[in-house]
């Protein structure tokens, strides 16, 4: 994943330390207006009928941000979770990713369970999600991992903070295990492997925007 990815934009680029990823957040909630409330119920549909087990819930919106002396600080706005899937707008829902690694820099990759809202039944790396209410980016880097995969990073940060075609923001950060970490998939996958260090060494099911991504990582 990278600015040459078409739609991708790089807001900012660490790397920042878990620490120096600094959240506000601002009590009053993001209001849409009701087509953006209709299409969000529509979504929630979708994925029921799927079997999702999701109800809906509070996750982030990115408000605005700065990033410099080394630091990002962000600002942040209780937005409902259902407008992220909203393929039109996602109105700056905010996502962190944890791209993982092994102590010998293998990539912990997990094909995602075909009931998810998204990348369905495609490969992806380490773990994610939506930021809740009140967490900082880099603490979601940690939970999701530990939740997702039962590990806790030796060694976590941030990279880089992204907006994608549909009006998605993304935390994009790292983290790095420590030596005989062993994971523990979760109900979110089917499938997982360790990928080679070596991203050009990847099986065929690792497709460009994830070369991309580690490339942009290495």
């Amino acid at each position: 994943m990278s600015t040459s990815a078409p739609g991708i934009e790089l807001l900012a680029r660490g790397p920042w330390a878990a620490d120096a990823v600094r959240a506000t957040w601002r009590e009053d909630a993001f209001q849409p207006d009701e087509a953006a409330t209709a299409a969000a119920d529509r979504k929630i549909d979708e994925l029921r009928e799927r079997g999702s087990p999701w109800h809906d819930g509070t996750a982030a919106r990115l408000v605005s941000f700065e990033a410099r002396d080394g630091e990002l600080h962000v600002e942040l706005q209780p937005i409902r979770w259902a407008l992220r899937l909203v393929e039109e707008d996602a109105h700056a829902s905010l996502s962190a990713l944890c791209v993982t690694r092994a102590a010998d820099g293998r990539w912990l990759a997990g094909r995602r369970a075909a009931w998810l809202s998204s990348w369905a039944g495609r490969w992806a790396l380490g773990a994610g999600g939506a930021v809740d209410p009140g967490e900082s980016p880099a603490d979601t880097l940690v939970r999701e991992l530990e939740e997702e995969w039962g590990v806790v990073p030796e060694r976590v940060q941030g990279e880089a903070l992204l907006r994608l075609p549909q009006g998605m923001t993304m935390f994009l950060g790292q983290a790095w295990l420590p030596e005989g970490a062993e994971v523990t998939m979760d109900h979110e996958h089917d499938m997982y492997a360790w990928w080679p260090a070596d991203p050009s060494a990847w099986p065929a099911e690792a497709d460009e925007p994830l070369r991309r991504m580690a490339v942009m990582l290495s």
